[in-house]
């Protein structure tokens, strides 16, 4: 079964990319002892918090034909599958020494880099008709 997502089905799940990002550098920055190293990454914390809003803002600006879906999902099935998909896609728990400032900004910069590819690549999934170009 193919299942086209909409731009709000998009933008929730890059929401919770970014709470788990979030979430991800204060958890990193608890276990790092170099000061400026903890600082930087409760910054990065806060940019994905920005990034969160800034997603938050966009998805309300969604017109009802871009908050459509195409799929028959009584039991909200979909919701649930784009909430795993994002929670497991990219800031998920890695084996790292979270103790080295140089491993967690290495693991840092490939879920940066990994979320990019997966919101590109999610924006394709959404056809012209519900949001693509939002």
């Amino acid at each position: 079964m193919s299942y086209d997502f909409n731009a709000e089905e998009i933008y929730e799940m890059a929401q919770q990319i970014e709470r788990n990002g979030a979430a991800f550098y204060r958890k990193a920055a608890a276990s790092v002892d170099d000061a400026s190293g903890k600082e930087l990454l409760l910054n990065f914390a806060e940019m994905e918090v920005a990034h969160e809003r800034m997603f938050a803002e966009l998805k309300k600006d969604l017109s009802e034909k871009d908050k459509s879906t195409t799929t028959f999902d009584p039991e909200g099935e979909a919701a649930l599958y784009l909430r795993a998909l994002a929670d497991t896609r990219v800031f998920f728990e890695k084996r790292i020494d979270t103790t080295s400032l140089k491993e967690i900004l290495k693991a840092a910069i490939m879920a940066e880099k990994d979320s990019i590819v997966f919101y590109l690549g999610m924006k394709e999934m959404v056809p012209d008709d519900l949001g693509k170009a939002k």
